[in-house]
């Protein structure tokens, strides 16, 4: 029962000799509450109705004009012992489940292991399903970024970052920071709430932790009045993953390959600089020292920079991949997103072999019959040989007479 309030003392949120009296000096209309942050969770189930039209009605136009493609897919044989062990044991058996669903279906290896293949190429997400996500995130830092650059280009902590702290915690909130706020944590909580039907990408984990550091970032810079600071954090990041998913879109596009490289150069340079450059050696450095010329180390300002060092943390980990993506770009080998473009057993997979999966089908039927077919056309090639051979005897025999 004492651990809700203890969890609110001032000496964790707030500088030493400041105290949440202090705070009351502001307006209502013009203070943080934390309860505001409840109004998160209906945004965020908003924001989950919203992109399902938006996945439902607008993105399969857009998809059209931009000539995406579904794979053709194949569907895997009937097998209710091997759909049985897909859905519940595992989708990649090992070489000792290989032979135990071999005395059960009566199947040979080859056949199961191609059967595991194109049963785990049928659940792989369509290029429409990816562009549609790649297509709303895109709309959503799109909208995101342009409204936060209008409401803090003419603010002074935009161009100097020691306003971030001048007069602190007494800093009124404005309505438009207010919104901005509230907007990006209903959308980091719609994407967690839909993270487990999502595209299932090769850096999940490390997106899940991202979209956990980011929704306690936000809701500790709100509750601590951190509010300059944390617009400038969002702003930072919103600008290069625009760049970054409307390279997907023209990506999964047909025709688009020029379009798609030059964003992706763009992206490149824009998060690099963003993220290893501008947020360490602006927003930490502001959090980390010129917060201090204000007031000292408390609780909160350990947890405050604990989680941009998170962020940064995660940002060497993205930096590290895409800058792999533009060693091969420049050796001409790019062909999958090293990020976020790969789901996470695409790496397992093999790509499709139509002979083989002939084969595995039609098992010695079908190669009887491919036996019974060449063994004709080479009694046919052998024939049109012979036939050749004497027509050409006889023709010289002609001459000589």
């Amino acid at each position: 029962m004492d651990l809700l309030p203890d969890l609110w003392r001032q000496e964790y949120w707030l500088p030493p000799g400041v105290t949440w009296r202090d705070l009351e000096q502001l307006p209502d209309s013009e203070r943080p509450h934390p309860k505001d942050l409840l109004i998160a969770l209906p945004l965020a189930l908003g924001f989950v109705a919203v992109r399902c039209v938006f996945e439902r009605f607008l993105a399969p136009p857009i998809a059209r004009c931009l000539g995406v493609k579904n794979r053709l897919q194949v569907s895997a044989a009937h097998s209710p012992q091997l759909e049985s062990y897909y859905c519940h044991r595992s989708k990649q058996p090992t070489q000792i489940e290989l032979v135990s669903l071999m005395v059960l279906c009566g199947k040979t290896q080859r056949q199961i292991e191609s059967w595991f293949r194109v049963r785990r190429n049928q659940d792989r997400p369509s290029q429409t399903k990816k562009f549609a996500e790649a297509a709303w995130r895109f709309f959503f830092y799109l909208s995101a970024f342009v409204a936060g650059l209008t409401s803090l280009v003419n603010r002074p902590w935009f161009w100097d970052h020691r306003e971030c702290w001048r007069h602190y915690p007494i800093q009124p909130l404005e309505k438009a920071h207010f919104w901005y706020y509230m907007l990006e944590l209903g959308f980091y909580g719609s994407l967690l709430l839909r993270i487990s039907v999502d595209v299932k990408r090769k850096d999940f984990k490390e997106q899940v932790i991202h979209h956990l550091a980011t929704i306690f970032l936000l809701g500790f810079s709100y509750c601590a009045n951190y509010i300059r600071i944390g617009t400038l954090v969002m702003l930072l990041h919103d600008s290069s993953d625009i760049l970054l998913e409307s390279a997907k879109m023209f990506n999964y596009g047909t025709g688009w390959r020029k379009t798609c490289d030059s964003l992706f150069v763009a992206f490149a340079v824009v998060f690099l600089v963003t993220r290893l450059v501008i947020f360490p050696n602006r927003i930490i450095r502001t959090t980390l020292l010129l917060s201090m010329e204000v007031f000292e180390p408390f609780a909160g300002y350990y947890v405050f920079n604990i989680l941009l060092m998170v962020l940064q943390a995660l940002h060497v980990f993205w930096a590290v991949l895409i800058l792999r993506m533009v060693y091969k770009f420049l050796k001409g080998k790019l062909e999958k997103d090293e990020r976020s473009d790969e789901e996470s057993e695409a790496d397992l997979e093999e790509e499709d072999k139509p002979k083989e999966d002939k084969l595995d089908q039609g098992g010695d039927c079908y190669w009887g019959k491919s036996k019974e077919t060449l063994n004709c056309k080479l009694s046919a090639l052998t024939n049109s040989c012979v036939l050749n051979n004497l027509s050409h005897h006889r023709s010289s025999v002609a001459n000589r007479t």
